[in-house]
């Protein structure tokens, strides 16, 4: 989940060569804050809103890897308080209702009549979210890894078992301990993260839950790994070397946990995780069945959907995206429904596969 996490984030993908990642424009929302966004790609092709996942994460350049940038348009926003986004980490005034009117406010800024959406974990909460307030502004969609905000995404995540805290070799360092309720450990990482003199511990429960992350995003890998070793060597190959790269993290993660001093990743770490902790203590800031009214709403409108989900993602359960495929379709609606073999990262082999040929599908 990505605690929805989207763990692309904690383990940034292969750096994109061209082309270049522009610095960000900033766009004024009221108040004090400015969304940090850039345009990528065909000035005058076919335009793509990306929405990075989360929540507290950023869009980062590995993310343009599925789209055809010789004929495509992407514009990338940082959420509010994310990412180059101004004032960063701040929780006043951040909730899901205004990062809808934020995306509709730069759709006007950029002078766009429609556009399709990209977008990963806890993004399709905000795609979801867009397209039942402005259907008649998507073109399409593409949703990969959904999140459903449930207590057993953040359970599985924030609620480690006491096998998988002495496999990490954390002893008593993570503040929450097996069998706490949600909302206590909730309370408590709330408590930490948001503190405005961040300490040893808040340190700490920043460097760990990123560690969660990429541990989870790990096992995810294992699994495939695993399944594909019984009858896809060629892929397995390329999973393997993901793997690898995931573990590395992890292992340098760690490391981190206990190292003395406050450095540029712990500061970017809790302005994150404040992000993070605010929306999932407030459950997303989504009434109930609200994202089952996105889905019936894209139908209502006719807007193609692809829900492509990992097979073996250990963060948002593929069994999200099932559902959501098949409500959308029992409404009539035109859904596409893939389980790359993969887990929960957007660059994975299979799963950028997946994504390719989802968004560079042409409509008929």
């Amino acid at each position: 989940m990505n605690s929805n996490i989207d763990a692309t984030k904690t383990v940034p993908p292969p750096p994109v060569a061209s082309p270049a990642w522009p610095r960000p424009q900033h766009l004024p929302l009221g108040g004090l804050h400015r969304m940090a966004w850039r345009a990528v790609g065909a000035p005058e092709g076919e335009s793509w809103l990306l929405l990075h996942g989360g929540p507290g994460s950023s869009c980062q350049p590995g993310m343009l890897r599925p789209f055809d940038l010789s004929r495509q348009r992407v514009v990338a926003p940082d959420q509010r308080g994310c990412g180059a986004s101004l004032p960063k980490g701040r929780t006043a005034g951040n909730h899901t209702a205004a990062l809808v009117a934020d995306m509709e406010a730069l759709r006007e800024h950029l002078g766009l009549e429609r556009w399709s959406v990209l977008a990963g974990s806890w993004g399709t909460v905000v795609a979801l979210a867009y397209t039942l307030a402005h259907p008649l502004r998507v073109q399409r969609l593409v949703l990969r890894g959904a999140f459903a905000l449930s207590a057993r995404e953040l359970g599985g995540l924030l609620l480690p078992s006491s096998r998988v805290r002495h496999s990490l070799g954390w002893g008593a360092l993570w503040p929450v301990f097996p069998g706490a309720v949600l909302s206590v450990a909730l309370q408590r990482l709330t408590q930490l993260i948001q503190s405005g003199t961040p300490g040893v511990a808040s340190l700490r429960a920043a460097r760990g839950w990123g560690l969660l992350e990429t541990a989870s995003a790990a096992r995810s890998q294992r699994r495939s790994l695993l399944h594909a070793a019984l009858g896809t060597p060629r892929l397995a190959t390329a999973i393997r070397r993901e793997w690898a790269s995931l573990r590395k993290a992890e292992k340098r993660a760690i490391a981190r946990l206990n190292r003395p001093g406050k450095t540029r990743a712990d500061r970017n770490a809790l302005g994150k995780f404040r992000i993070q902790a605010h929306y999932l203590r407030h459950g997303g800031f989504v009434r109930s069945g609200q994202l089952d009214r996105g889905v019936l709403q894209a139908a209502r409108h006719g807007l193609p959907v692809d829900w492509v989900h990992g097979r073996f993602d250990a963060i948002c359960p593929p069994a999200n995206s099932r559902r959501w495929a098949a409500l959308g379709r029992a409404a009539g609606g035109a859904v596409v429904h893939v389980e790359p073999h993969s887990g929960h990262l957007g660059h994975e082999p299979d799963m950028l596969s997946a994504l390719r040929k989802s968004v560079r599908r042409a409509l008929a």
